[in-house]
């Protein structure tokens, strides 16, 4: 009894792993559960304390995205997220970088820089940048896009440098296009 039990079984598998529409796709799935529905496309990461938001479609890699004003006091130290995590070789610190990039103002959203607005990624080595530029883009990898806000001391300090006013809390918008 205990052998066609067995055998019974072993039909009622096989016969159910053949079925199908003959072109090798196996059965169709299973409709979704009462009250279930299909799965929401990717959204945008949840907020991290002390990074912005973001204009745009900050998921779009063929498009510039930007920080806003921030809200609050900035934040004392480097602060990063990805939103987009790239697929590729991850950077390290002696890496030379081609990037897309904007970067704003904490305090006002204003927009000092852009590699968007110049109509092509710009190259970094990253021991050439300042320090919270650079230990933010180590570790990301080729594909993604990160945001990266950076105090005053992993900045420019004090010093005043073009339209970056000194004391200013950095946010930079990166895609990491390349490593060379």
């Amino acid at each position: 009894m205990k052998r066609s039990i067995v055998a019974a079984a072993a039909v009622v598998l096989a016969t159910a792993a053949g079925c199908g529409s003959g072109t090798g796709s196996g059965a169709p799935p299973a409709p979704p559960a009462a009250g279930s529905s299909a799965p929401a496309p990717a959204a945008a990461p949840a907020p991290v304390a002390g990074v912005p938001p973001l204009t745009g479609n900050p998921t779009d890699l063929t498009q510039p995205s930007q920080a806003e004003a921030g809200s609050g006091q900035p934040p004392a130290g480097l602060v990063t997220q990805d939103i987009v995590v790239g697929t590729g070789p991850a950077a390290a610190a002696a890496d030379t970088v081609d990037v897309q990039y904007s970067g704003t103002l904490y305090s006002d959203g204003t927009l000092f820089d852009s590699s968007w607005s110049r109509g092509a990624p710009a190259t970094f080595p990253l021991n050439g940048v300042v320090p919270g530029f650079a230990q933010g883009i180590e570790g990301m990898q080729v594909g993604g896009r990160r945001v990266i806000v950076i105090p005053p001391d992993l900045g420019y300090g004090a010093q005043t440098r073009g339209p970056i006013p000194g004391g200013s809390t950095l946010v930079f918008v990166v895609d990491l296009v390349g490593i060379q």
